[in-house]
């Protein structure tokens, strides 16, 4: 797993005008909680950067004032016209507590329904996934050797070490559908087949 170095720093006051004021010196209010008390705090936007705008599971080693601990996003706030982070949850690690966290999917060889001319599409580009933060992998990979055209590669194929996939078993990751090229093809070619048998 990726981990990140953040400073943090104790909110005295928690409030919209407070909040607002943290926003104005380029800080984001935050909150950590999981652990025995919750923790109203601020962090800077600038060191939240990598953490938000990345497809990668990150852990954050979080410094609150000399006390560091391991956290993840577990919910981020951004402003509807600026797009600026205005808020921020951190959910506390503990290597004895399971988590449920988004793991990004990579999809990893070629398929042949798509060397044929077969289109493929995505359903889903993360899976929730269920474990202890050790077992948490960085991403889950999805082969794609076997799909053909018209077949679909679903969550209950994914398997993995000491975690649980919380979707759907039935919901489609990815599959590879006839592309209008491949249709048109066909059809001309059994048309042509129907021309040659007179």
């Amino acid at each position: 797993m990726k981990s990140i170095a953040i400073s943090g720093s104790v909110r005295q006051n928690v409030g919209k005008r407070d909040a607002k004021e943290l926003r104005y010196q380029g800080l984001v209010p935050a909150v950590l909680y999981g652990g025995k008390e919750q923790t109203a705090l601020s962090v800077s936007a600038a060191d939240l950067k990598p953490v938000l705008y990345t497809a990668d599971v990150v852990i954050v080693e979080l410094n609150v004032d000399g006390q560091t601990k391991r956290a993840i996003v577990q919910d981020a706030q951004f402003h509807p016209l600026t797009d600026l982070v205005t808020h921020v949850d951190f959910l506390e690690l503990f290597d004895d507590k399971e988590v449920s966290l988004n793991i990004p999917i990579k999809l990893t060889g070629t398929s042949p329904g798509v060397k044929m001319g077969g289109k493929l599409v995505q359903k889903l580009r993360n899976l929730r996934v269920k474990a202890l933060p050790a077992n948490l992998p960085q991403e889950i990979e999805v082969p794609m050797e076997s799909l053909e055209v018209g077949k679909s590669y679903r969550v209950a194929q994914v398997q993995l070490d000491n975690a649980k996939v919380l979707n759907n078993a039935d919901d489609t990751i990815v599959s590879v559908i006839m592309s209008r090229a491949l249709r048109q093809a066909e059809q001309e070619a059994a048309k042509a087949a129907k021309g040659g048998k007179k």
